[in-house]
């Protein structure tokens, strides 16, 4: 009960209601509240004739009243005219529940007892007085009896007590002699209630006591609450009771209201009888308001589950990101020291290189220093014979030791710069472009079986994904059985959300199932549907059963390009003198199928052929000379001849009609597999296509069992 708490208290104070009245809003407000709100109207404001209060203002005279209103929206609370008799001196006060109230113009009661003297005691209510609805904000202009004329809410009253008491402490024995014990039962006989020292004593089960009913306390409180209830009087006629209901103002009336009232001419029921149609009504909308709290509860619920699987997903996916960006550290850790071993080899290589050269160059520089010192000394002797024995030989050595001092031995052999240069640009683009992606394949798409249907040999079907997926998907794939319980084979792969696939068999039930594909994968198959498609002729081994049978047209996209359409499709004609070929946009395989063409035109003996054909049938030639048509050529017909196709896949044949005759027994037998009508016509011929035909009545079709025999 703690949830309607808030339906119990005023908007203005915000308590408990106390002494509730009902607005002609169907709003409620305590009549304390209610005084310390109204407000004053000029004179001049004043409507012509003013109107009651609480005398059984209908909605509709609400409507006029409500033009009449102080309160403006885009205000947040109570204005007033400039030149009121008791404007107010002091800004206004707030409630708790947010409505502003203007200090009282009257003087009030005490407070602490929130009651209203009789009405002889109060002070008069200004002329012309309004009141406007703290929570829908319209006015209303009172009449000469002032807050009297709204009605109380004894009912709102009633349930305030009711909650305050089932709020209150526990009930005492009322037999106790000092301190009253909590007591353990009630008797509704004495309307006492006892403990169980007090009910031994002075209630025991015997004697003409043991017929008294004993219940709870809780129980007996509320027996207590549903005594007979108080009568209600009229608010215009204080002395009558209420006993008839207005329905077109919606008030309880009494007879003098009837008889002197505005409600003499208004259609009025009893008010016991009222009453209880009402708490009908009511009780049926609380179904299904319960109905809509339930769900809402299991709603919460879900929920509350949803909060604790995010808070679970959330930490599970927090530590697989900490692990996926540890990887990463790791990985570049160790690209790092693959990369330094490389800097420690290139670093190590120019060092050597460059020692060597130093001590190469170290060695000959040694020698050249000692050739040169040997050869000062030898110019330094004055023996010129011994001098030109050696001189030639020293001159040699020389230019030797000069020439081996030659263009690029002074030059280093390695460059003090390393050629090395990290890369490091798109790798740091790939960091900065490191984002969460899509990781889950798409979840399983919904059929829309408003969409999904049926024509002929025709299924068409439409999904969608589910309304809460977030997940990117890139397309889907459609899938369907054989008509005969086989397995299932693709038969789209694409981004659209609606296929129709033709060609189908008549007369098979079609299981269709629809799964949606990303990057990371295929996601799970959407609820199975199964559809059935046509049937045709009449049903298998039963001549007196006759189903429904197929409908179909010339297909221009499979036809020469030298035939005419019109008609929708259902004439057709030729602007060539050759055999052109044409087929009907629906294929047979089983069943039992009957159509007719008739002859519009047909001049100069022109050769046309009727019959059906296999899809990959040649188009430039007469139907028949493949071996992919059976047909029927020109056997006598004439402008107006209608020729009749009757092909049975029970007994595999073919029959051909001209004008409702039979031409031979049976014109072609053997045959399985698919079919379309077809037909070759030439410039000279004009045929319109009939389908939708029943089975001729001089024909009994019939399905082969397994040892041959047709049923």
């Amino acid at each position: 009960m703690d949830e309607m708490e808030e339906e119990l208290k005023c908007p203005v104070c915000g308590s408990f209601f106390r002494e509730p009245i009902i607005l002609p809003c169907s709003h409620n407000i305590c009549q304390a509240c209610a005084r310390n709100i109204l407000v004053q109207t000029p004179d001049a404001e004043s409507p012509q004739s003013s109107r009651a209060s609480g005398s059984g203002v209908s909605d509709y005279d609400y409507l006029d009243l409500d033009k009449m209103s102080l309160y403006s929206e885009a205000d947040s609370g109570y204005g007033s005219y400039g030149g009121f008799v008791s404007a107010p001196t002091t800004p206004c006060q707030k409630s708790p529940n947010g409505v502003r109230v203007f200090p009282p113009t009257v003087p009030q009661p005490p407070p602490q007892h929130h009651l209203l003297p009789q009405p002889s005691s109060l002070p008069q209510i200004p002329r012309n007085s309004c009141i406007t609805c703290p929570q829908c904000h319209r006015s209303l202009i009172l009449d000469e009896r002032g807050l009297r004329g709204f009605p109380k809410n004894r009912v709102l009253e009633g349930v305030v007590d009711r909650y305050q008491q089932s709020k209150a402490a526990a009930l005492k024995c009322q037999l106790c002699e000092k301190s009253p014990k909590e007591a353990s039962v009630m008797c509704e006989q004495c309307d006492v209630f006892y403990c169980d020292p007090c009910r031994l004593r002075c209630h025991p089960p015997r004697g003409p006591l043991a017929k008294h009913r004993l219940v709870p306390p809780a129980q007996g409180r509320i027996s207590r609450r549903t005594s007979p209830r108080k009568i209600s009087t009229c608010t215009e006629h204080e002395l009558e009771n209420l006993s008839m209901y207005c329905v077109q103002c919606k008030t309880p009336v009494c007879y003098q209201c009837l008889e002197e009232g505005k409600h003499g001419t208004h259609e009025v029921k009893a008010l016991g009888a009222m009453w209880k149609l009402h708490k009908g009504q009511l009780s049926q909308a609380l179904t299904g308001l319960s109905d809509r709290a339930s769900e809402a509860k299991e709603f919460l619920v879900q929920l509350r589950n949803m909060v604790q699987h995010i808070q679970e997903n959330g930490v599970e996916f927090e530590a697989c990101l900490v692990a996926q960006c540890d990887a990463l550290i790791d990985a570049l850790n160790r690209r790092k020291a693959q990369l330094l071993s490389r800097v420690n080899k290139e670093h190590e290589h120019k060092l050597k290189v460059v020692r060597d050269q130093i001590s190469h160059c170290t060695v000959k520089l040694r020698q050249t220093t000692g050739l040169m010192e040997y050869c000062l000394e030898v110019i330094k002797e004055n023996d010129p014979s011994g001098f030109l024995q050696i001189s030639d030989a020293l001159i040699r050595r020389v230019h030797m030791t000069e020439s081996q001092w030659g263009k690029g031995t002074l030059t280093p052999r390695m460059n003090s710069d390393f050629d090395l240069t990290l890369d490091s640009g798109p790798l740091l683009q790939t960091i900065h472009q490191l984002d969460f992606v899509q990781l889950k394949v798409p979840a399983a798409p919904m059929l829309q079986l408003e969409e999904c249907c049926t024509q002929n040999n025709s299924a068409t079907l439409s999904w969608k994904q589910p309304p809460l997926s977030t997940i990117t998907v890139e397309g889907y794939i459609l899938e369907l059985d054989d008509g005969n319980g086989g397995p299932f084979r693709e038969v789209y792969v694409g981004t659209e959300t609606i296929c129709t696939v033709d060609g189908l068999h008549f007369n098979s039930k079609y299981k269709a199932r629809v799964k949606a594909f990303n990057a990371s994968g295929v996601g799970q198959y959407s609820k199975t549907l199964i559809m059935q498609t046509s049937e045709t002729g009449h049903s298998p081994c039963d001549i007196q059963s006759i189903g429904t049978v197929a409908w179909f047209t010339f297909d221009p996209a499979s036809a020469h390009p030298d035939i005419i359409f019109s008609n929708d499709n259902l004439t057709v004609s030729c602007n060539s003198y050759d055999d052109r070929v044409v087929m009907g946009n629906s294929a047979f395989s089983r069943g039992v199928h009957y159509w007719e063409m008739t002859i519009d035109r047909y001049d100069n003996h022109p050769d046309p052929a009727f019959g059906i054909a296999r899809g990959d049938v040649l188009k430039d030639v007469m139907l028949g000379k493949d071996d992919k048509a059976w047909a029927m050529t020109d056997g006598g017909i004439s402008k107006g001849a209608t020729i009749g196709m009757l092909l049975d896949f029970s007994r595999r044949i073919l029959i051909f009609l001209i004008n409702d005759e039979q031409q031979g027994p049976v014109a072609f037998e053997g045959l399985e597999g698919v079919y379309y009508p077809a037909i070759s016509l030439n410039r000279n011929v004009q045929v319109t296509l009939h389908t939708g035909l029943p089975i001729p009545d001089f024909y009994t079709p019939g399905e082969a069992d397994p040892n041959g025999s047709v049923c």
